[in-house]
């Protein structure tokens, strides 16, 4: 089970909690995750839900089963790039 990051883009449906089930399950951009583990499993998640365009709507600040958490869209580490191709051909 992997921790989402801030930056992160998170689904959370029913496995995360019932308060998600079918049409009330949202697209989270992660702000912040708490360090602290209230309840084995559990974890307090912050940031914006997103619309269909992708786009941040409302800040929420929820508490889910960590294992529910679906990792849509990573965040590179900070101070990674990502590769670039090169043209150049070597010999």
């Amino acid at each position: 089970m992997t921790t989402p990051a801030p930056g992160d883009v998170v689904f959370l449906g029913s496995a995360c909690s019932v308060q998600f089930t079918g049409d009330r399950a949202l697209l989270l951009r992660v702000m912040s995750v708490g360090e602290v583990d209230p309840y084995n499993g559990w974890m307090w998640i912050t940031g914006y839900v997103l619309d269909a365009k992708g786009m941040a709507k409302a800040k929420r600040e929820l508490y889910v089963m960590r294992a529910g958490v679906v990792i849509q869209r990573r965040t590179a580490p900070a101070g990674v790039q990502p590769r670039r191709s090169s043209s150049r051909v070597r010999a």
